[in-house]
Formats: structure tokens, C-alpha cells, sequence
């Protein structure tokens, strides 16, 4: 029998490797994970599992180091194994474990919610908790149906949102993904979904060459189809700041200003979904913020705790919850979860953290170095097109750089799932091989790193894809 080093607390101890292999047998038998295929994991193939972290790194149950290079799911903004964030949420579930917010509240959530108001750009006032993303995208597009309705526009149930993009999975959530892998095993889903081009300037088949033309141009096309459907059906625009799914596509000059005055010129509500982009990812508190517009509403969630606990939220402009207001009117929604007491102070905790250690001006500061390091692996041939922002980040793929030829999809997955992905876990870096679209690698590390963990990142990242150019 034999033994392996791993590290708890700084101090050196043993895992039996018998003891490791158990614990994945226990996995394989009984845990369900997420998006994952769980046919792959024979007993040949040890699953994963991650036991420990400190700051940007976590350790598996063999004692390997990997650099979470994509901030776990794009959440953990502070790092790992922050006594701080924990020790917030253990005084609150001392004093006042649980208690709804249906007809109540409690301080934690009084104070969070404030808080978040107080950062939120314009008029947004008002915080409705949820436990998580697609929590927070479905009660937006839900508000939004009710909110017409109270309005009298007892037509407008549709949503519009980009192609490729990803807004979460329960079933409203999942109508507005443009995933389509992601939807088909559970359609018919909810009526109403239209899709529009994204924001993807490096395969953009109009105005390629010039930046705000092609703002216009994408902005116009949400125009068009609220003109086809007919703009007394449209409820709502969900729109990303950096649309994750298709790797970080970022907006053209001007392309939120003009969705903007269109979403108002026909009396559609445009909501910002910031699930990933807000609490620092892009170096501001929101996204809106970063591209310089005011939607109706903001989705928001993972970074709000930095993943120490689960919360979500949806912040709400004073004009969309006036109605609300009124007579006996009533937001028939709600979650037993939401605005958890110890969730909640865990994310005033957080906030707290962000100022006093000036995590915005980090990542501001950090950001032209990031972005320099990874435009020199523009020198491998097989890297396309890097874009992105603040701490967010997609590589693209490509079989050819001149042409821009891309990989067809068998080959992507063997290019991707076959070597690309285990081989960077192999070397010690975790991210994300995406091929929701064309093929990217994305990385999103914690907020905390500095020039060493970048340096490292690239590094990975540099061998590994140059050992892909032979298999392209």
C-alpha cells in the first residue's frame, strides 16, 4: 500500500492512495456531476477531486497543486481558503441561520441589498434575491412578463438574446440559451425565444474590418427582429456585457448605447446579464459599468460571494418596480433560499474585502499585462484570435491562421477533449476547452493574481498549445 503527500494548513500529511481510490469509486456509485459524462469515468479513470485551496491554487486528493486558472466557475474572485469570508458566514449562522423573505426580511439581506444599490448604476434600486444565475435570468424574464402586464401590454411575452449565448438552465433560462446542444433533449421549451448575431468581430461576415460599423450592424439586428415579431410582443432583450459561451466575445464601440435607445424606442426592456461579468470580473462592479449603459435590470451572481456561499440576485431599475408598488399588485415569484441570512453576509463580507484591498483597481491595473502576455501566443499557428477583458479571457482555435479556417466538430472534440483539456490539468492549470461555437480555451483566474500566476498561466498555456499545432 502506498501513500501520498498532500498539504492541509501548511502542514505535510498522508492520503493512502487506497484511501483516494475509494473516494472515487464512492463518487462513480453515487454522485451525480454536472454536465459531465459520466459513461467516460470507467474504473480505469480516477475522478478527480479536489480537497483543499489557498489563494489561487487548489489540491486535489493526492496533494497535486493546479492554478485555478478559471476562478472555479468564474466565481471565486478572492481566492481560496479565506478565513475571512468563512468566519462572516459562521457568526451569521450563529445568530440567524435561516429566515424567508416572503412578507420578512432580515438585516444581512436589508444590508446587502442596499449595498448592491448603491453600487448598481442609474436608477436600479431594488434587489430581489435569488440562490444562483438562472435563478436570477428566470425571475428577470418573469418581472418583465409582469411588469407588461401591469403596464396593460398583455401581449409582450417574448425574449430576445444572441446566438451561441448560454443564460443558465432551468427551462425560462434555458429558452433564452442559444445552446443548442443544451436545449434539444428538453424542447418544446417555453414559447417565444428569438435569436440574433452576436458580437463575434473575428467571424463576422459584415463590416469585419471596421469595429463600429460592425456595432451598428449587430445593435440594428435586435431592431429588426423586434420589428418582425412585432414590437407589442416583445418583453424583453437579455443581453451579456462579454458573452461567455463562443469565448468572451466583447461589444463593438457603441453596440450597447444603440441596443439602448432601441430597447426604449419600442418599449423593450433590456436586461444585462451579469452573472460572470459583475463583482470585478471585467475590473468594475458591473459590466454596464465597463461598456458605460444602464439597462432595466441586472442578473448577477458567482462573484457576489466569491463562491463562499450561494447567492444570486436580480437589481431592479425604480421605473420597472414602480407597478409593483401599487394598490395590491404582487410579484407572484419567490425561493425558500434566497437571500439566505449567512449567504448574505457572507456577500456584504465580500464587498467589504473588494474595497479594502482595491480588487477593481488590481484588475484594472493588471489588465493591459494580462492582455500583452496573451497576444504573444499569437505566434503559434494555431492560435486564431484572443479576446476578452479585465480577468476574462478566450483563445480561439484554428486550423488555419491566414484563412481562418476552423475545425470541424469531430475533430474540435478530439482536438479539445483529447489532449488540449487533459493535457493542461495534467501540467497543473485548470480552465476551460469550450467548443460552444468554435474552439477556444478560456481563462478566468482569480482576482488576487498577480504577475507570477499570470506568468504561470501563459506559460501552460504556451507549451501545451504548441504541442496542438502537430494535431491540427
Amino acid at each position: 500500500m502506498t501513500t501520498t503527500e498532500h498539504y492541509t494548513d501548511g502542514l505535510v500529511s498522508t492520503m493512502l492512495d487506497d484511501e483516494t481510490h475509494a473516494m472515487s469509486e464512492r463518487a462513480r456509485r453515487h454522485l451525480w456531476m454536472h454536465f459531465s459524462n459520466m459513461g467516460s469515468y470507467s474504473p480505469e479513470v480516477e475522478i478527480p477531486i479536489m480537497v483543499r485551496g489557498e489563494g489561487a491554487y487548489v489540491y486535489d486528493s493526492r496533494g497535486k497543486r493546479y492554478l485555478d486558472g478559471l476562478s472555479g466557475l468564474f466565481l471565486n474572485q478572492l481566492g481560496h481558503g479565506r478565513r475571512d469570508l468563512a468566519e462572516a458566514g459562521a457568526r451569521q449562522a450563529a445568530q440567524l441561520a435561516y429566515f424567508p423573505l416572503w412578507t420578512y426580511a432580515h438585516p444581512t439581506a436589508i444590508d446587502l441589498a442596499e449595498k448592491l444599490a448603491s453600487l448598481a448604476p442609474g436608477d436600479i434600486n431594488r434587489v430581489f434575491f435569488t440562490t444562483g444565475g438562472s435563478e436570477a435570468v428566470e425571475s428577470a424574464w418573469k418581472l418583465a412578463r409582469q411588469y407588461h402586464r401591469l403596464q396593460g401590454d398583455h401581449d409582450r411575452y417574448k425574449v430576445i438574446s444572441r446566438d451561441i449565448a448560454y443564460h443558465g438552465t432551468t427551462m425560462g433560462a434555458l429558452t433564452i440559451t442559444s445552446v443548442i446542444p443544451y436545449r434539444t433533449p428538453f424542447e418544446p421549451l417555453v414559447p417565444g425565444a428569438i435569436k440574433v448575431p452576436n458580437t463575434n468581430i473575428y467571424r463576422a461576415r459584415e463590416h469585419g474590418d471596421d469595429p463600429v460599423a460592425f456595432g451598428i450592424w449587430s445593435a440594428d439586428q435586435i431592431e429588426e427582429a423586434i420589428l418582425r415579431e412585432g414590437p407589442e410582443t416583445v418583453a424583453a432583450v437579455f443581453l451579456e456585457p462579454v458573452q461567455n459561451a463562443g469565448g468572451c466575445f466583447t461589444p463593438p464601440p457603441g453596440y450597447f448605447q444603440r441596443v439602448r435607445e432601441i430597447c426604449d424606442r419600442h418599449g423593450v426592456l433590456f436586461i444585462s446579464d451579469e452573472v460572470i461579468c459583475a463583482f470585478g470580473r471585467l475590473g468594475t462592479w458591473f459590466g454596464a459599468d465597463k461598456y458605460h449603459y444602464v439597462p432595466d435590470m441586472i442578473t448577477c451572481a458567482k462573484g457576489m460571494t466569491s463562491g463562499y456561499a450561494p447567492l444570486g440576485a436580480l437589481l431592479v431599475s425604480d421605473r420597472i418596480a414602480e407597478p409593483f408598488l401599487r394598490d395590491d399588485n404582487t410579484f407572484l415569484h419567490g425561493l425558500t433560499f434566497a437571500g439566505h441570512p449567512v449567504s448574505c453576509a457572507v456577500g456584504l463580507k465580500n464587498i467589504e474585502i473588494f474595497e479594502n484591498e482595491r480588487i477593481l483597481e488590481h484588475v484594472t491595473e493588471m489588465q493591459s499585462y494580462v492582455e500583452q502576455q496573451l497576444e504573444a501566443l499569437r505566434e503559434l499557428p494555431i492560435v486564431g484570435d484572443i479576446r476578452g477583458t479585465g480577468y476574462f479571457w478566450g483563445i480561439e482555435l484554428v486550423r488555419d491562421q491566414d484563412t481562418r479556417e476552423t475545425f470541424e466538430s469531430e475533430h474540435a472534440e478530439r482536438l479539445l477533449r483529447g489532449f488540449v483539456s487533459p493535457e493542461l490539468f495534467k501540467r497543473g492549470l485548470i480552465c476551460r476547452s469550450d467548443d460552444r461555437g468554435d474552439p477556444v480555451v478560456q481563462i478566468a483566474p482569480p482576482l488576487i493574481c498577480g504577475r507570477t500566476e499570470i506568468d504561470l498561466i501563459v506559460g501552460i498555456l504556451r507549451d501545451v498549445l504548441a504541442e496542438a499545432v502537430s494535431k491540427r
